[in-house]
């Protein structure tokens, strides 16, 4: 890996720019280069309006946008939440990266047809950075009308006194801190540029004593050589979030690990960060910026930590397909099966179900936490 784009002579506009901010002023964290590359405002990955990002023709498909059946799963779990918070006259449910708005469609229609009680009470936010992903969601999702609002929770000036604040596949993107081990000592990447104008990996002093904090906090001793991430904008986010939250459940959906499993494995002694694009894994994660996904697997110890430390209580961290059986996935297929327009359509209902819940599925990979604040 020698971290050049496919053609330098050629490169994006981001890639320019990145690469006039790094001669001018040096070179900068890892964590600043991924943040560049995903959320830059104007050539970011999840910025962009003319990257196809979702569904097949994209780099990743998430599990509202393979099946009905995930979004009305959780609109039974989130009836009973409501039931748990006390039948509140109001109940917001705010949505944290929504991307094009499969998971609010497919939620607010299974309220609206089997629970019209809670839809008649629901305020959803739809909060996402990205103004395109904005553009698409209103689209979809106008036939709800004023049940939807599109704006940043942090807008909030008072605390919300009953909601649900949910992410499906949010902390995987979040920018991280690399980090490396050499003689002992910590060391942060960064990223350079050579002489041929490609991007380069170098290794400095950490750029914020956070970093051994981190690994500190979590009893983690890294390895001679050893590479791995820090998610530290993971807690900052919690931080931020947990007093706009009066009473309620935050639910997230992602890929993650224990942090003992996370930086133990000698599987991962290179860390999990990883690159894709076209739903292929790509080799470079420094190629490229602007055109590719970049993710990290998601450390459920740090995130239930910060929780605690900001007053949200976990009450269950569980793989995604035991918690959708639980949750009543399987009641819920055979209400849409009896819904169904036609015999093909109760096929694929069933067949997506099998895709949730069999050994070796997609949902096997992916955990859920719930955290309350009461």
């Amino acid at each position: 890996m020698n971290g050049r784009e496919t053609d330098p002579r050629h490169p994006s506009t981001l890639a320019a720019r990145l690469r006039e901010r790094i001669e001018r002023e040096g070179a900068i964290t890892f964590r600043d280069w991924m943040e560049a590359a995903l959320y830059d405002g104007r050539d970011g990955y999840y910025r962009r309006h003319d990257l196809a990002r979702w569904g097949r023709a994209g780099d990743y498909r998430t599990s509202p946008e393979r099946s009905v059946l995930f979004a009305s799963t959780l609109a039974r779990y989130f009836a009973a939440l409501y039931e748990d918070l006390g039948r509140p006259q109001t109940l917001h449910v705010v949505e944290a990266g929504g991307g094009a708005g499969h998971f609010a469609h497919g939620l607010l229609s299974a309220l609206r047809r089997d629970s019209p009680h809670i839809f008649d009470a629901l305020r959803y936010v739809f909060d996402d950075i990205s103004p395109d992903a904005r553009a698409r969601a209103q689209s979809l999702l106008a036939q709800f009308g004023g049940s939807v609002e599109f704006r940043p929770l942090a807008d909030n000036e008072a605390p919300l006194e009953a909601v649900i604040v949910f992410s499906n596949e949010l902390f995987d993107a979040f920018p991280v801190h690399r980090v490396r081990v050499r003689g002992g000592a910590l060391f942060e990447q960064y990223v350079d540029v050579d002489e041929g104008g490609g991007f380069v990996w170098t290794e400095r002093e950490p750029s914020t004593q956070q970093l051994s904090a981190h690994f500190a906090r979590l009893s983690i001793m890294l390895s001679e050589g050893q590479l791995a991430e820090a998610n530290l904008d993971a807690e900052r986010w919690i931080e931020r979030l947990a007093p706009l939250i009066g009473a309620g459940f935050v639910i997230t959906i992602d890929y993650g690990d224990e942090a003992a499993n996370l930086y133990g494995d000698p599987r991962r002694l290179g860390g999990t960060l990883r690159a894709f694009s076209g739903h292929t894994l790509s080799d470079d994660v420094l190629a490229s910026p602007g055109n590719q996904d970049l993710t990290t697997t998601v450390n459920w110890t740090q995130l239930r930590e910060a929780g605690a430390r900001a007053g949200l209580r976990a009450v269950l961290l569980e793989r995604q397909d035991r918690f959708l059986l639980k949750a009543g996935l399987l009641e819920q297929l055979e209400r849409e099966c009896a819904l169904a327009a036609d015999e093909a359509e109760v096929a694929r209902l069933r067949l997506d179900a099998r895709e949730m819940i069999l050994p070796g599925g997609m949902a096997e990979h992916f955990q859920v936490l719930v955290q309350k604040k009461v």
